[in-house]
């Protein structure tokens, strides 16, 4: 029987809570064979990022390159980038394979707070927004790349959705989960309509990798045939039960991260 494959385009995170590493894990939960293309290694842990150290842009084509040539990508998910040659060398190798489904998530700053993105790359990450189905900014990610104040309420939300579908995304998954309230409520936001996705708000400080983990979760559902609607609320419901079991994970003396595996152990 073929297994569905996704592809994870994204930075290394050496304490293993977000970035490739919490891809791999999301993939493997949701029942998806995961592959792996590694932009920039970060030497970081639960407490914050120590160093960054850049892939080589032609080493990143080898590796995209290699996995499809190889592999049955049913989606990819496009999570850190780096820079300008990071992303650029993304950009082509995606114009060359053509991979049926694209998840981007524009990676902007670590939750511990270091800067993920140079400032020359924006160019760079808003170029690729024309190639992906759907594009998973937070609130900070969302104003960053309309260079707009910060959303403060749905209706806000909503509208830079639909700036960021006019920029060429296919569909905008903009996430609330800094926003306030009793509730985390998302938003997919498509050209023909507006989807709402809530979650009770959960009090932890174990919140590492949760973009990563979500737009992850996304793309798995696309890589096993789901519909963008369904694959959203699938990957919302797996993201909510991961945080929400976070605690029961002692990793780190920070923001530790979700719990991938909270299913089975």
């Amino acid at each position: 029987m073929a297994v569905p494959v996704a592809l994870t385009i994204a930075g290394s995170d050496s304490s293993g809570g977000a970035g490739i590493q919490a891809d791999l894990k999301t993939f493997a939960a949701l029942g998806v064979y995961g592959a792996s293309v590694i932009t920039a290694l970060t030497a970081q842990n639960t407490k914050g990022v120590a160093a960054i150290h850049a892939v080589p842009a032609d080493f990143i084509a080898a590796q995209i390159d290699a996995v499809f040539s190889d592999l049955d990508v049913g989606a990819v998910k496009i999570g850190m980038l780096g820079n300008a040659a990071a992303a650029g060398a993304v950009a082509a190798g995606l114009d060359r394979h053509r991979p049926r489904h694209v998840v981007l998530d524009p990676v902007m700053v670590a939750s511990t707070g270091a800067d993920l993105l140079r400032a020359d790359a924006m160019d760079g990450l808003r170029s690729l927004m024309s190639r992906a189905d759907v594009v998973t900014p937070n609130l900070f990610e969302a104003a960053t790349l309309l260079d707009a104040p910060l959303a403060r309420d749905e209706d806000a939300m909503r509208e830079q959705a639909q700036k960021l579908l006019a920029l060429g995304a296919g569909a905008v998954l903009i996430k609330g989960g800094h926003g306030g309230g009793p509730d985390s409520v998302d938003l997919l936001v498509e050209a023909d309509g507006c989807a709402r996705f809530t979650a009770p708000r959960i009090a932890t400080k174990n919140t590492h990798g949760t973009g990563c983990t979500l737009a992850a979760a996304v793309a798995a559902g696309l890589a096993k045939g789901l519909a963008l609607n369904a694959a959203v609320r699938e990957a919302k419901a797996y993201v909510s039960a991961a945080i929400a079991a976070a605690d029961r994970v002692k990793v780190g003396a920070g923001n530790g991260p979700v719990h991938h595996f909270h299913k089975w152990w």
